[in-house]
């Protein structure tokens, strides 16, 4: 498996990426921002913008909401967005 994708990566002149610090590297990069930095920032702006979003905005929102799940799943009992009551004087 790895001399066919050796072989498939020379003419491209790709053969750093074949180098596994760095697909690792990536690896936590990209799953560091799925599981965490997406998902607060989704938090987030739904905590701010819950009562004065429009359609398309909440159905964009609710569509990443799904995208990045798992994330909001492991945030999801550390979070309180409840609203606010009333005040009482």
């Amino acid at each position: 498996m790895f001399s066919i994708l050796i072989v498939f990566l020379i003419p491209f002149g790709l053969m750093g990426a074949v180098n596994p610090i760095i697909t690792l590297s990536s690896y936590a990069v990209l799953g560091g921002m799925y599981l965490l930095v997406v998902p607060l920032f989704l938090f987030y702006w739904m905590n701010n913008r819950w009562n004065v979003m429009g359609k398309l905005e909440r159905l964009f929102i609710y569509g990443l909401v799904f995208l990045f799940f798992p994330g909001m799943v492991l945030f999801a009992p550390f979070l309180n967005l409840r609203m606010n009551g009333k005040e009482e004087f």
